[in-house]
């Protein structure tokens, strides 16, 4: 079976870290560009960060830029983000997915596959 799962949302207070994981099951990352992607209720949906996989290249989001680092572990088939310094504004559900690749508008979804998310509450 084919998907990507994350975890490691949770509730935190503002200033404080979480590390999300995106464990990928059925097919190994090494080809693929993965993102994180974010939705506030009531707000669009936003490309927070992505990287390839392959050469370990990088982009973030202005908003998140300085405070939020990806990264990836072939061995274990899994992105992490860590997420700190965090806002109320950081409040969301996150996701992560395959993109078409890393810089700008290439850091969107490919639709090949996409996990269900896992909420993170940035409040005191």
């Amino acid at each position: 079976q084919v998907h990507l799962v994350e975890s490691g949302g949770a509730l935190v207070q503002p200033g404080g870290s979480l590390r999300l994981s995106c464990v990928a099951s059925g097919f190994t990352l090494d080809y693929y560009a993965i993102g994180w992607f974010r939705q506030a209720p009531g707000k669009e949906r936003e490309g927070v960060s992505c990287i390839m996989i392959s050469d370990g290249s990088t982009s973030y989001a202005d908003s998140v830029k300085g405070r939020f680092t990806i990264s990836v572990d072939k061995n274990k088939n899994t992105v992490y983000l860590q997420m700190d310094s965090l806002k109320p504004e950081d409040t969301a559900v996150y996701h992560c997915a395959t993109t078409f690749g890393v810089v700008g508008p290439m850091c969107s979804e490919s639709g090949d596959y996409s996990g269900q998310g896992t909420q993170v509450t940035v409040s005191s």
